[in-house]
């Protein structure tokens, strides 16, 4: 068999490797970075040689501030009445003679118990942040979404891996015709928020996962001339 007996790397990107065998030697150079790289934080710059891109969005931003707003907020509008209520009776029964140390406590306890309501403030000011940061991208090999705040992340899905797609529309989603794409792969799962026009995206999303999935499982090469399974009717 054939034995690696020399790697050289040059500053080209390139890299060199030898094999030697009983009979033969094999040279072989192959470049897979470019030294023209730079963090622009732009998709384009994931996709691979052959990668395309098939549709690309962004969600709707009226919506979907508006969307984070009543997320969480009848929880929240739970929580402070019920913590309202707490410290209006314990200073409505004198309270105010409670000794200083014991006031500074039950302050850090209820900073502490409303951490609730923080969580929900951050998000709903940091909404329309989120949203321009949002941009999701099916391309002819998967989707691809970019999100975050402060730093950029972006998240992978694969065709292959997809299990389901499925499509919600709540109250706020029909004012701005808009709609959310839950999509369930075998280890992850996303969600495409507030999309205009939900219905035909899912619709060519449906597709596209069927064709890839159709040309992994089933090459060209391997398909039979004549299917007589193929597209025919169900009979119970």
């Amino acid at each position: 068999g054939l034995k690696i007996k020399r790697i050289k790397f040059f500053k080209n990107n390139h890299f060199e490797i030898e094999l030697k065998g009983a009979f033969c030697m094999l040279v072989t150079k192959e470049k897979y970075f470019r030294s023209d790289t730079g963090q622009k934080n732009k998709i384009e710059d994931l996709l691979t040689e052959d990668e395309e891109i098939l549709w690309e969005g962004k969600p709707n931003k009226k919506s979907y501030v508006l969307a984070s707003f009543f997320r969480m907020f009848p929880f929240v509008l739970i929580w402070l009445l019920f913590d309202g209520i707490f410290l209006g009776v314990m200073f409505g029964m004198g309270g105010f003679a409670i000794p200083w140390y014991l006031i500074l406590f039950i302050v850090v306890f209820f900073i502490l118990h409303l951490t609730p309501v923080w969580i929900w403030l951050v998000n709903l000011l940091t909404s329309g942040k989120q949203v321009s940061n949002l941009h999701y991208v099916f391309t002819s090999q998967r989707i691809i979404i970019r999100s975050g705040v402060i730093g950029i992340d972006y998240a992978n899905l694969y065709y292959v891996d997809i299990q389901s797609v499925n499509l919600k529309v709540g109250w706020i989603d029909r004012l701005f015709k808009v709609g959310d794409i839950y999509i369930t792969a075998s280890k992850k799962a996303q969600v495409l928020w507030d999309l205009s026009d939900p219905y035909y995206i899912v619709n060519q999303l449906q597709k596209i996962i069927h064709d890839i999935k159709t040309d992994v499982y089933f090459p060209n090469d391997l398909r039979p001339k004549e299917n007589k399974g193929y597209k025919t009717k169900y009979r119970p």
